[in-house]
């Protein structure tokens, strides 16, 4: 096995194409959710196709060539060219297929996928050179399998949010405001004298009116400074929060034809990019909840599925709670995205409780009480529903009431929009 020769045009070619573009085109693609375990049939929720999501090259490839078409990177010119002057379908089809092996290949020596276990892309040995059989090396792709990297999870976290903001008219941002002032770099009040232990953010302008004010200027024209005299900056104290997004990994975040789950999932990699750049101090960890709760890292979120699961949201609160109440933050809040009411808990001996009709008072009996007692450790809960559905609203109402928290309407459009004001602004629509 070895890599593909490719033509001079076609290598050429892909090697002039904007890769960070497609790359941006394709998240939705990359970041696909799939339906965990393949078909399934339930007796009330009917048969889910679709399946798992399709990873491999052959998918990749085709994902690709819609890409470039929609976006005018390849046009009906450059076809063209690729025929040339007496050419075949078979070898215009050969020649694409190249130069979409050579992007992928460019793709991982860049770092943003990796393909197989971690090898560059391959193709049997001979077959686009020689024999030209375009459907052997298609085969062959579907075969191989893809993945995001770090670097390429990122990159998507990096552009989403950058899609979110611009969105939003919002060129810059900055740390999390709270009513009290200390002395730091920004001057944001007016300024004060010195106390032992401040940032000596020195206000001059006021430090030598003090002085004069005290003593005036001297014979020799200089100005006695003394320690009273010494005034400085004050800025908005600046605090550090812990987030948990709480992600619904229920059956209805992907069925019914809409895919619910990967708009969530690219909102929690941009957070991620923007905690990480912008907010050092703070952190996001992520927790999905179905039949179960479980936290996952950032480097799986991009692989997350939804399943054939109901919806256990007092053990994702309970998650949520445990994770944030052992680290040392000044604020800490739950952010939780879901389109489902609460069908299921966890019983004392690890057994699940299910009952997805109506709003059953045994599971909202134990969710209201994991809301309570985030409530009683200074957690916030932020909700954000992709549905509106009575039961859904009426138990949020509730949720709203007990945490003090907020809740928003919103869709799979505006999902990231609404978070983003929700994380940078602080402001609030009330569910109800």
């Amino acid at each position: 096995m070895r890599f593909t020769n490719y033509t001079k045009f076609s290598g050429n070619l892909a090697d002039a194409l904007n890769l960070e573009s497609l790359l941006e085109q394709l998240s939705d693609f990359l970041l696909q959710s799939g339906f965990a375990g393949g078909a399934h049939q339930h007796p009330w929720w009917g048969t889910y196709e679709d399946g798992d999501a399709d990873r491999s090259l052959d998918a990749l490839k085709s994902a690709l060539l819609r890409a470039l078409l929609e976006s005018g990177q390849l046009t009906p010119e450059m076809i063209a060219e690729l025929r040339g002057e007496g050419d075949g379908d078979d070898e215009v089809r050969r020649r694409i297929a190249e130069m979409l092996d050579r992007l992928i290949e460019r793709m991982v020596e860049e770092g943003f996928l990796n393909v197989g276990q971690g090898e560059a892309p391959r193709m049997p040995d001979g077959i686009a050179e020689s024999t030209g059989r375009v459907d052997d090396a298609r085969e062959a792709s579907r075969q191989v399998e893809f993945s995001l990297t770090g670097k390429g999870i990122d990159f998507l976290g990096y552009r989403t949010l950058r899609g979110l903001l611009g969105a939003m008219g919002r060129s810059s941002f900055g740390s999390h405001d709270t009513p009290y002032l200390a002395t730091g770099v920004e001057a944001e009040a007016a300024s004060r004298p010195y106390e032992f232990g401040d940032v000596l953010n020195l206000d001059v302008s006021a430090t030598l009116k003090s002085a004069l004010a005290r003593e005036g200027l001297r014979d020799d024209g200089t100005i006695g400074l003394d320690y009273g005299d010494i005034h400085v900056n004050q800025a908005e104290y600046r605090s550090s929060c812990a987030t948990v997004l709480l992600l619904d990994t229920s059956h209805s975040m992907i069925l019914y034809g809409e895919d619910r789950f990967t708009p969530a999932k690219k909102v929690a990699l941009a957070l991620t990019h923007l905690i990480r750049t912008q907010f050092p101090g703070d952190t996001l960890r992520v927790v999905t909840f179905g039949d179960r709760a479980e936290e996952i890292p950032t480097t799986r979120l991009a692989h997350a599925q939804v399943g054939p699961f109901h919806t256990n949201t007092a053990e994702g609160l309970k998650v949520a709670r445990r994770i944030l109440m052992a680290q040392n933050k000044e604020m800490r809040q739950i952010v939780m995205i879901t389109d489902g009411k609460p069908s299921a808990i966890t019983l004392p001996d690890g057994r699940v409780y299910k009952n997805p009709m109506g709003l059953d008072q045994r599971v909202l009996g134990e969710t209201f009480q994991e809301v309570g007692a985030c409530r009683k450790s200074g957690i916030l809960i932020n909700t954000f529903m992709l549905a509106r559905d009575p039961a859904l609203i009426a138990f949020v109402n509730q949720v709203t009431q007990i945490a003090r928290g907020k809740a928003y309407f919103t869709s799979t459009m505006t999902l990231g929009q609404y978070i983003m004001r929700d994380f940078l602004r602080r402001k609030t629509r009330r569910a109800g």
